[in-house]
Protein backbone atom coordinates (compact mmCIF):
# COMPACT_ATOMS: atom_id res chain seq x y z
CA UNK A 1 0.00 0.00 0.00
CA UNK A 2 1.59 3.06 -1.10
CA UNK A 3 -0.84 5.45 0.70
CA UNK A 4 -2.96 6.18 -1.94
CA UNK A 5 -6.38 5.85 0.03
CA UNK A 6 -9.57 8.30 0.23
CA UNK A 7 -11.35 9.87 2.78
CA UNK A 8 -13.22 7.15 3.82
CA UNK A 9 -9.89 5.17 3.93
CA UNK A 10 -10.27 2.87 1.07
CA UNK A 11 -7.75 2.45 -1.14
CA UNK A 12 -8.11 4.13 -4.74
CA UNK A 13 -7.02 1.82 -7.68
CA UNK A 14 -4.64 3.51 -10.07
CA UNK A 15 -6.94 2.66 -12.51
CA UNK A 16 -8.92 5.36 -12.24
CA UNK A 17 -5.75 7.60 -13.16
CA UNK A 18 -6.02 6.74 -17.15
CA UNK A 19 -9.01 8.86 -18.03
CA UNK A 20 -11.61 11.28 -17.05
CA UNK A 21 -12.79 11.18 -14.18
CA UNK A 22 -15.93 12.76 -12.74
CA UNK A 23 -16.74 14.77 -9.46
CA UNK A 24 -19.77 15.08 -7.60
CA UNK A 25 -21.98 17.05 -5.16
CA UNK A 26 -24.45 15.03 -3.51
CA UNK A 27 -27.04 17.24 -2.27
CA UNK A 28 -31.11 16.29 -0.62
CA UNK A 29 -32.08 17.18 -4.19
CA UNK A 30 -29.39 17.84 -6.70
CA UNK A 31 -26.25 16.58 -7.55
CA UNK A 32 -23.33 18.82 -8.66
CA UNK A 33 -21.15 17.48 -11.90
CA UNK A 34 -17.49 18.10 -12.83
CA UNK A 35 -15.52 16.54 -15.26
CA UNK A 36 -11.40 16.58 -15.57
CA UNK A 37 -9.35 16.53 -18.89
CA UNK A 38 -7.93 13.41 -19.63
CA UNK A 39 -4.49 14.15 -18.21
CA UNK A 40 -6.19 15.09 -14.97
CA UNK A 41 -4.96 18.53 -14.20
CA UNK A 42 -8.49 20.27 -14.50
CA UNK A 43 -11.64 20.09 -13.50
CA UNK A 44 -14.89 21.73 -15.05
CA UNK A 45 -18.16 22.55 -14.24
CA UNK A 46 -20.72 19.80 -15.74
CA UNK A 47 -24.01 20.37 -14.89
CA UNK A 48 -26.38 19.96 -12.16
CA UNK A 49 -28.55 17.07 -12.23
CA UNK A 50 -31.98 17.98 -10.31
CA UNK A 51 -34.83 15.81 -8.65
CA UNK A 52 -38.09 16.68 -7.15
CA UNK A 53 -38.01 14.68 -4.10
CA UNK A 54 -34.58 13.40 -1.87
CA UNK A 55 -35.34 9.98 -1.91
CA UNK A 56 -36.31 10.00 -5.68
CA UNK A 57 -32.90 8.55 -7.39
CA UNK A 58 -33.78 6.99 -10.79
CA UNK A 59 -33.34 9.51 -13.09
CA UNK A 60 -30.93 11.16 -10.98
CA UNK A 61 -28.68 7.75 -11.11
CA UNK A 62 -29.27 6.93 -14.64
CA UNK A 63 -28.24 10.51 -15.47
CA UNK A 64 -25.14 10.17 -13.75
CA UNK A 65 -24.44 6.59 -15.80
CA UNK A 66 -24.65 8.56 -18.77
CA UNK A 67 -22.49 10.94 -18.14
CA UNK A 68 -19.93 8.41 -17.26
CA UNK A 69 -20.15 6.68 -20.42
CA UNK A 70 -20.12 9.80 -22.57
CA UNK A 71 -17.08 11.43 -20.63
CA UNK A 72 -15.93 7.65 -21.06
CA UNK A 73 -14.59 8.45 -17.20
CA UNK A 74 -12.58 6.06 -15.16
CA UNK A 75 -13.75 6.72 -12.17
CA UNK A 76 -16.22 9.07 -9.92
CA UNK A 77 -15.02 11.12 -7.49
CA UNK A 78 -17.89 11.90 -4.89
CA UNK A 79 -17.67 14.40 -1.85
CA UNK A 80 -17.70 12.88 1.79
CA UNK A 81 -19.65 15.51 3.57
CA UNK A 82 -18.29 14.58 7.18
CA UNK A 83 -19.36 17.47 9.33
CA UNK A 84 -16.32 20.20 9.87
CA UNK A 85 -15.06 18.69 13.26
CA UNK A 86 -14.60 15.12 11.04
CA UNK A 87 -17.42 13.58 12.71
CA UNK A 88 -19.89 11.82 10.11
CA UNK A 89 -23.61 12.34 10.54
CA UNK A 90 -27.36 11.71 8.14
CA UNK A 91 -25.26 13.78 5.12
CA UNK A 92 -22.63 10.78 5.18
CA UNK A 93 -25.52 7.74 5.42
CA UNK A 94 -27.22 9.15 2.34
CA UNK A 95 -24.22 9.95 -0.11
CA UNK A 96 -23.45 5.94 0.99
CA UNK A 97 -26.81 5.14 -0.03
CA UNK A 98 -26.62 7.39 -2.82
CA UNK A 99 -23.06 5.45 -3.74
CA UNK A 100 -24.17 1.97 -3.31
CA UNK A 101 -27.14 2.19 -5.66
CA UNK A 102 -24.65 4.31 -7.91
CA UNK A 103 -22.14 1.82 -7.75
CA UNK A 104 -24.68 -1.05 -9.21
CA UNK A 105 -25.28 1.28 -12.49
CA UNK A 106 -21.28 2.18 -13.10
CA UNK A 107 -18.63 -0.07 -13.79
CA UNK A 108 -15.86 2.48 -12.49
CA UNK A 109 -14.59 2.90 -9.37
CA UNK A 110 -16.20 5.47 -6.92
CA UNK A 111 -13.92 7.28 -4.25
CA UNK A 112 -15.24 9.77 -1.48
CA UNK A 113 -13.17 12.81 -0.97
CA UNK A 114 -13.47 15.26 1.54
CA UNK A 115 -15.94 18.07 0.92
CA UNK A 116 -15.58 20.07 3.76
CA UNK A 117 -16.21 24.39 3.02
CA UNK A 118 -16.77 23.16 -0.66
CA UNK A 119 -20.04 25.04 -1.03
CA UNK A 120 -18.18 28.18 0.99
CA UNK A 121 -14.96 27.92 -1.83
CA UNK A 122 -17.41 27.71 -4.62
CA UNK A 123 -19.42 30.48 -3.64
CA UNK A 124 -16.12 32.70 -3.13
CA UNK A 125 -14.98 31.60 -6.59
CA UNK A 126 -18.46 32.64 -8.31
CA UNK A 127 -17.63 36.05 -6.49
CA UNK A 128 -14.06 36.20 -7.98
CA UNK A 129 -15.49 35.22 -11.28
CA UNK A 130 -18.17 37.89 -11.39
CA UNK A 131 -20.73 35.65 -11.99
CA UNK A 132 -24.09 37.48 -11.15
CA UNK A 133 -25.93 36.35 -7.88
CA UNK A 134 -28.83 35.92 -9.01
CA UNK A 135 -27.25 32.65 -11.00
CA UNK A 136 -25.72 30.86 -7.74
CA UNK A 137 -28.44 29.39 -6.81
CA UNK A 138 -28.64 27.01 -10.37
CA UNK A 139 -24.68 26.90 -10.49
CA UNK A 140 -23.38 26.44 -6.93
CA UNK A 141 -23.88 22.42 -6.81
CA UNK A 142 -21.62 21.80 -9.87
CA UNK A 143 -19.20 24.61 -8.94
CA UNK A 144 -18.69 22.63 -5.86
CA UNK A 145 -17.92 19.72 -7.40
CA UNK A 146 -15.40 21.16 -9.56
CA UNK A 147 -13.64 22.29 -6.35
CA UNK A 148 -13.82 18.50 -4.76
CA UNK A 149 -12.83 17.36 -8.24
CA UNK A 150 -10.05 19.54 -8.42
CA UNK A 151 -8.60 19.11 -4.79
CA UNK A 152 -8.83 15.55 -5.45
CA UNK A 153 -6.37 16.18 -8.83
CA UNK A 154 -4.26 18.74 -7.10
CA UNK A 155 -4.11 16.14 -4.25
CA UNK A 156 -3.49 13.06 -6.62
CA UNK A 157 -0.78 14.93 -8.42
CA UNK A 158 1.26 16.38 -5.59
CA UNK A 159 1.56 13.15 -4.54
CA UNK A 160 2.52 11.89 -7.50
CA UNK A 161 -0.71 9.20 -7.90
CA UNK A 162 -0.53 9.85 -11.50
CA UNK A 163 1.53 8.04 -13.73
CA UNK A 164 2.25 4.85 -11.26
CA UNK A 165 0.84 1.69 -11.27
Amino acid sequence: MDGRNDSRGHYIPAEIFKGRLLGLDFGGRTVGVAVSDELGFSAGRLETVRRKKPDKLRTTLSRISDLVSVNDASGVVLGWPVNIDGSQGERCTKTLEFAGKLKLRISVPIIFWDERLTTVEAKELMQELGIQRSLWDSIVDEVAAKVILQDFLDHAHSAGWYGTN
